[in-house]
């Protein structure tokens, strides 16, 4: 008997030559991890899905114009995603060549519930009811509102420390998505990401500030965040996990900008346009890098004049630094929105089939991208900026008809009061 810690008996050196030897005969029999070619597939088609993105075991490869993507037979769990098609998640082992990864086509048809909407019976049940009958598929919900709140009980630490957990609206966010997925809705997660009254409040070495170092106030006195600070990037990227983690099927960052505001503000670093671009882009590739686990597609909400300008428009956004980040643009291209029209259409809430068509037509040339690529916000609320008309039937088709006839990944209504028209969601064409 040895005594606790003594080492055992010894191996003598032919034996351990031996194992070895065999360990090393064992590794070169098996060989190198076998590559096989598969294809990305439209599962009603069965034509292959050009630049499809396939994710095993951390790595992100992207198909080609086939639909072709080569890859190590390694045991796994593979994500496979394309615009314009549910996600879809298949074993990686075996994988056999030219195997088929068939995806569904989808074009999510939404509308939006606010934290508060969500949270009520009537406000809920009318929504979903409306989605029912008039044959929509989806739903945008928040899970970090207009006001910083996170409604539901996150675990982030940061999150009751500022007060961001004041109202629970939403008990429980996976039985939520549960919910929204058991009645066949494809669950979208809103993040008001850098607008953030909380978090400036909470946290003052955070907030954005004048220059004469008073904390920023918006028109609607809401306070940001400096989207320079890593703090403020890694806690609203643990808000979009959890929500990840939650099933939710896309996140969707919204307000994922620099505020529009007076010249002179203090940040971490000054603000260029380039460190702006730099910093908005960066954050969308720290987010798109931490979900990749969990097979959501990333969204990303932008003015809607963004489709048209050459530069940042003074908030960081600009179309060429944010798409290779996305997979899908999500231009707010709301008539009322646009107060100096477009080329050609000076009284843009008497054109709102204009707007929508031509902003989305003049941002896909500028990219060189698919369509496909692009999801917009619609109108559903009264004018503020113009007449003060109602965008009821009519303006909301036209609208639709806009989008669907460009080609886009479906189309979103806002409204911030959650109150939809029936009547107008009867004009909308399938998508």
């Amino acid at each position: 008997m040895t005594s606790r810690g003594a080492r055992g008996p010894a191996i003598p050196v032919p034996i351990r030559a031996a194992l070895v030897l065999a360990a090393l005969w064992l590794v070169l029999a098996a060989g190198p991890a076998r590559a096989v070619t598969v294809r990305v597939v439209d599962a009603a088609t069965g034509r292959g899905i050009a630049d499809a993105t396939v994710v095993l075991g951390g790595s992100v490869l992207s198909a080609d114009e086939a639909g072709r993507v080569r890859l190590d037979d390694r045991p796994g769990r593979l994500f496979v995603r394309a615009p314009g098609y549910r996600a879809g998640a298949f074993a990686a082992d075996p994988l056999s060549p030219d195997q088929a990864l068939p995806l569904v086509p989808f074009a999510p048809r939404a509308l939006y519930l606010s934290s508060y909407g969500v949270g009520s019976a009537t406000l809920r049940g009318a929504v979903l009811a409306l989605i029912r009958d008039a044959g929509l598929n989806a739903v945008v919900v928040d899970v970090k509102g207009d006001r910083g709140l996170v409604p539901y009980p996150s675990a982030i630490p940061l999150a009751g420390a500022i007060g961001a957990r004041a109202m629970t609206t939403i008990p429980d966010l996976a039985a939520l998505v549960a919910m929204l997925h058991g009645r066949g809705l494809y669950a979208i997660a809103r993040i008001v990401v850098f607008r953030d009254l909380p978090l400036a409040s909470g946290r003052p070495d955070l907030a954005v500030r004048r220059a004469d170092g008073a904390p920023l106030r918006d028109r609607e006195g809401m306070a940001w965040t400096d989207p320079f600070q890593p703090a403020v990037r890694a806690y609203n990227i643990d808000i979009a996990v959890e929500a990840a983690r939650a099933g939710f099927d896309e996140i969707q960052l919204d307000y994922v900008r620099f505020p529009d505001g007076p010249a002179q503000l203090r940040f971490l670093v000054p603000a260029t346009q380039a460190s702006r671009l730099a910093a908005i882009a960066g954050f969308l590739a720290e987010a798109r890098g931490r979900l990749l686990p969990y097979n959501v597609y990333l969204a990303a909400d932008i003015f809607g004049y963004v489709c048209w300008n050459l530069d940042d428009t003074g908030i960081g956004q600009r179309l060429a630094e944010l798409a290779p980040h996305v997979d899908y643009l999500s231009p707010m291209l709301y008539p009322s929105g646009f107060l100096f029209g477009i080329p050609g259409y000076r009284d843009p809430v008497g054109h709102p089939y204009d707007i929508v068509y031509r902003s989305l037509e003049m941002a896909r040339r500028r990219l060189g991208i698919s369509p496909l690529r692009f999801r917009p916000w619609l109108q559903a609320f009264r004018d503020y900026a113009f007449d003060r008309r109602v965008f009821g039937p009519a303006e909301i088709a036209a609208q639709i008809r806009g989008a669907t006839d460009f080609g886009s990944d479906g189309w979103m209504l806002w409204n911030p009061r959650n109150v939809y028209d029936a009547a107008a969601l009867g004009h909308a064409p399938p998508s």
